[in-house]
């Protein structure tokens, strides 16, 4: 089932912006249902219980997406 998920915050590692409500859009490493921690970058509700939508990614994906990124400014 779809809601049968357990999710743990293992690091938090910055807001990238703050929301209404107390809710932030933060990036994090986030082990899913048990697995190895991953960069993730999502709204989070203050007490951590509650998150919006987001994206998971791989340290390879998130050096990937930091070089596109910075090819923007160039």
């Amino acid at each position: 089932m779809a809601d049968d998920f357990t999710f743990e915050i293992t690091k938090q590692l910055g807001i990238v912006s703050e929301g209404k409500g107390g809710w932030n859009m933060e990036l994090n490493l986030v082990s899913w249902s048990g697995r190895p921690a991953k960069y993730d970058i999502r709204s989070w509700s203050p007490d951590h219980k509650k998150m919006g939508k987001g994206i998971t990614l791989t340290q390879e994906e998130l050096a990937s997406l930091a070089k596109l990124i910075a090819s923007l400014g160039e």
